[in-house]
């Protein structure tokens, strides 16, 4: 497999030297396990001839006029946290001239991937498009502000869509280079993940904060503030929107474009947060279930396995 990875100034390190090291480690596996030869060919390209990530460690590159055949383009995230910064660093010439570069690569047959920020440049390239998503959740809700054409799923992990593929927060860069070796060799890609202590993990619906998502808009926030206050009396839309002063429809309308769910998802997701809050305290079951709302444990502990894909003992035991 012919990979490029397009560098731009001011990426986020880690992101990077993951990608870099995880494709290493792969062919260097790979001989050791009696491939004929190393199964990636890497190629570090960019805009100019030298990058300077955000750190500030200068590392040459390729140009990406030179490219010629390629199967996929990686693009690491750019290494910004706030909405007003990444607008800026999307408007700079070398952000437009890789979108430039990604639009033409992607009509030509080869696949475009990218993680955590790095999605942003895919979607601003028109490449998300009709097309399911995912990218960092911190972000999520100025994503789907900004590109309201792209499907997003920001619990997922890693999404492929018609040689497009998006994956989530950060340490999602290994997620999105495990799933490009497996498209090679499912066997490499497992031996590299035990050799490197890589976990498998399907989604980042467990590491959402919520209150942070919630902050992205006033009326939300406020919801968010009414929902922890009212954990335990259990969920009503009619109740909600009465205590913040605006119509259920609005309510729900605002919580589904700001956070991509309804009322009452969100309210689960404080559920599930508060009980895990509880779980790593060390209550009991009962006593948690009345926290959040239930009369019965057995519908948390349904709840729990079904959004965590854990259930108590299984959370107790990782809290120890």
């Amino acid at each position: 497999m012919k990979l490029v990875i397009f560098a731009l100034d001011g990426l986020f390190d880690t992101g990077l030297t993951v990608l870099l090291d995880t494709f290493a480690t792969a062919n260097e596996l790979a001989v050791a396990q009696g491939f004929p030869a190393p199964p990636f060919e890497v190629r570090l390209v960019g805009v100019r001839s030298r990058i300077r990530t955000a750190h500030g460690l200068s590392t040459p590159v390729e140009l990406a006029s030179a490219v010629g055949h390629a199967d996929w383009v990686v693009v690491p995230a750019p290494n910004v946290r706030q909405p007003e910064r990444l607008v800026e660093a999307l408007e700079r010439r070398d952000m437009r001239a890789a979108m430039a570069y990604l639009r033409t690569w992607h009509a030509g047959g080869v696949g475009v991937a990218a993680a955590c920020i790095g999605t942003f440049l895919l979607a601003e390239a028109g490449l998300l498009d009709n097309r399911e998503a995912t990218t960092t959740w911190s972000l999520a809700p100025f994503f789907r502000q900004r590109y309201p054409a792209v499907n997003l799923d920001d619990s997922r992990m890693v999404v492929a869509s018609h040689r497009v593929v998006t994956a989530g927060s950060a340490m999602g860069h290994l997620d999105l280079a495990l799933w490009l070796l497996r498209q090679t060799s499912p066997e490499l890609a497992t031996l590299v993940a035990r050799f490197m202590l890589i976990d498998k993990r399907s989604s980042q619906a467990e590491y959402i904060i919520p209150d942070h998502l919630a902050h992205a808009d006033p009326l939300v926030e406020r919801f968010e503030r009414w929902a922890r206050n009212n954990l335990a009396s259990g969920f009503s839309l009619q109740a909600a929107a009465a205590a913040l002063a605006v119509g259920p429809r609005t309510l729900q309308r605002r919580t589904e474009a700001v956070l991509g769910k309804s009322p009452l998802a969100f309210f689960q997701d404080l559920r599930i947060e508060r009980a895990q809050n509880l779980v790593s305290i060390g209550y009991d079951i009962e006593t948690i279930a009345s926290e959040v709302g239930y009369a019965d444990s057995a519908t948390l502990r349904t709840l729990l396995r079904r959004r965590l894909g854990r259930g108590v003992r299984e959370l107790r035991a990782e809290m120890r």
